[in-house]
């Protein structure tokens, strides 16, 4: 019992900082911004990160009337992949699909995976907002590029990802206004 009251006091306390409720509130004015634009969030990661990115894209859409969309199709990945290099495969979804007003929202477990990172400098390049998910190393490339910037100060792959989750819903639920709700 010792193990689990350690481990779940050492994430809690790493999730729900003063910090951390600052970043959540800035997202979600990002948010705002965004759907009172009529622009859209474009969300991204690989592997956990992409299904995280998707989820988020959907309840943003759904839930919060923000539009947000992925690139998870694998058509798109693999002919993207295969004509620019799987490095520079989600670059260039941002420079195909963004419109002016976007903001690109990129989920990392290490900050380091050079398809994301790649993603952020063209975000920046083309003068997007870039909303960052990272974990792991507080110096990590991703963190660069960030407007607004998530990080958890952990090298558990699954907690990093799980404290995302729970970053994002709960953006999602601040715009919403509550966190509970029927559909």
């Amino acid at each position: 019992m010792n193990f689990l009251n350690d481990y779940f006091a050492e994430y809690k306390k790493l999730a729900f900082t003063d910090e951390v409720q600052v970043t959540i509130e800035q997202f979600k004015e990002l948010a705002e911004t965004v759907k009172k634009s009529n622009s859209k969030m474009m969300f991204m990661g690989n592997g956990a990160s992409a299904a995280i990115s998707a989820h988020g894209a959907v309840d943003f859409t759904k839930q919060g009337g923000v539009r947000g969309v992925t690139f998870n199709e694998a058509d798109l990945i693999t002919c993207f992949a295969n004509d620019f290099g799987y490095d520079h495969w989600m670059a260039q979804a941002v420079e195909h699909y963004y419109d002016k007003g976007d903001v690109v929202v990129l989920i990392s477990v290490s900050g380091t995976s050079p398809s994301v990172v790649n993603a952020a400098k063209k975000a920046k390049e083309l003068g997007l907002k870039v909303v960052t998910f990272t974990g792991r190393n507080i110096d990590n490339d991703l963190r660069a590029y960030a407007d607004v910037d998530f990080w958890v100060d952990s090298h558990a792959y699954n907690i990093v990802e799980c404290i995302h989750m729970i970053w994002l819903c709960s953006a999602i639920d601040l715009l919403i206004g509550k966190a509970e709700y029927e559909t």
